[in-house]
C-alpha cells in the first residue's frame, strides 16, 4: 500500500454534532480533502513529467529530428530556411572542429542527453567510443536498434493522427560498433565513466531538475585538453526545473538579472576556458503546419591543464 492511500479523514458521526461543530469538523474534513487533492494532482504532474519523453509521440519527434531530411521535415516552400540542416549533426560537427589530438586525451567522446542518437553516431566518424546517454527508456532503445541494424521505422506526424512512415538510416560509412548507448540521469552520472575527449550537452541543461550537479560533474569527465559543447535555448520551466535550481531567467536578491551563459561561465571558469559561442537555430516539427523555430547558445570549452 502507498503511503498516499494510507492517508485517512477524520470520521463525523453528523448525527452526533451541533451547529458549532459541524462548521468546526467539516473545516477539517475539508482541509484534508484539499490536502488529499493536491498530493494527487502533484503525483499526476510527477508521473507526467517523467513520462514526457517515454511517449511515441515524442520518439518519433525526435527520430525526425534527428534522421529527417529537411523536405521531410518542413513541406513548403518557404519558412525560416536558418535551422533546417540537421542540429544534432551540426552539434557533433561543432565538437569535432575544435577537438585536439594528443597521447594525453582520450578518443572518447560523451553524448549526454543523447535523445535519438543522431550526434553519437557522428561523432563516431573522429572518436574510438562514443557513449550515449538519456534519461528515456525508449530514446535509448531506438539508439540501440539504430547501432545494431542501422535504420529504424518511424512515423511523421502530420495532422490529428494522420502520420507518414519514414525510416531513420545511419551513415553506412559509420562504424557503429564504436558507440554503446545506456539510460542514465545527468544529475547523477555513474562514477565509473571514465575520462573523455570530448562531452556533448546539447539542449540539456534547462530541462534538468538539479543542473548544478551535471555542471559540477564536467571537471572530472572532460579530460585535461579536452572539448565541451553545450548548447541550450534557456528554456527554464518549473515543470522540468524548480525554480530554485535554474541557471539564468530571474533577478538576484539586489534586483540584478541573472543570464544562463552568466551562470556557465561563473561555474566553468576556474576550469575551462571558453573558445567561441555561436547561435544555433534548430527547427522541430510537430505536425504538417505546426513547427518550433528556436535559437539555441551553443559554447564551446576546453578543459584547462593543471
Amino acid at each position: 500500500m502507498s503511503w498516499l492511500s494510507e492517508l485517512s479523514l477524520p470520521q463525523v458521526h453528523h448525527s452526533h454534532l451541533i451547529m458549532g461543530g459541524l462548521v468546526v469538523v467539516s473545516g477539517i474534513a475539508a482541509y484534508s480533502t484539499y490536502k488529499l487533492v493536491t498530493l494527487r494532482s502533484h503525483l499526476q504532474k510527477k508521473s507526467q513529467k517523467e513520462n514526457f519523453y517515454e511517449s511515441a509521440k515524442l520518439l518519433n519527434q525526435y527520430l525526425l529530428f534527428h534522421f529527417g531530411s529537411p523536405e521531410e521535415a518542413l513541406q513548403f516552400d518557404f519558412g525560416p530556411k536558418e535551422g533546417q540542416e540537421n542540429f544534432p549533426k551540426r552539434c557533433a560537427e561543432e565538437c569535432m572542429a575544435h577537438a585536439l589530438d594528443g597521447a594525453d586525451i582520450p578518443s572518447r567522446a560523451l553524448d549526454i542527453g543523447c535523445a535519438t542518437g543522431r550526434s553519437s553516431f557522428e561523432l563516431a566518424r573522429r572518436y574510438k567510443e562514443v557513449v550515449g546517454i538519456d534519461f528515456s527508456h525508449s530514446f535509448v532503445a531506438a539508439c540501440e536498434q539504430l547501432r545494431v541494424a542501422g535504420t529504424i521505422d518511424y512515423n511523421r506526424p502530420d495532422e490529428g493522427d494522420l502520420t507518414t512512415q519514414l525510416k531513420a538510416v545511419v551513415d553506412p560509412a559509420i562504424d557503429r560498433s564504436r558507440t554503446r548507448f545506456q539510460q542514465g540521469d545527468a544529475c547523477n552520472l555513474p562514477l565509473d565513466l571514465g575520462q573523455f575527449g570530448c562531452v556533448l550537452a546539447a539542449n540539456l541543461i534547462c530541462r534538468l531538475p538539479t543542473p548544478f550537479d551535471f555542471l559540477n560533474r564536467l571537471k572530472s569527465l572532460v579530460a585535461p585538453g579536452g572539448v565541451l559543447v553545450i548548447t541550450s535555448p534557456y528554456t527554464w520551466l518549473a515543470e522540468f526545473t524548480p525554480k530554485e535550481t535554474w541557471l539564468g531567467g530571474y533577478k538576484d536578491k539586489d534586483g540584478r538579472e541573472v543570464k544562463g551563459f552568466q551562470t556557465l561561465q561563473n561555474s566553468l571558469g576556474g576550469s575551462f576556458e571558453l573558445v567561441t559561442e555561436k547561435d544555433m537555430p534548430f527547427l522541430i516539427r510537430e505536425t504538417h503546419r505546426k513547427n518550433q523555430w528556436t535559437v539555441a547558445h551553443c559554447t564551446v570549452w576546453r578543459r584547462k591543464k593543471e
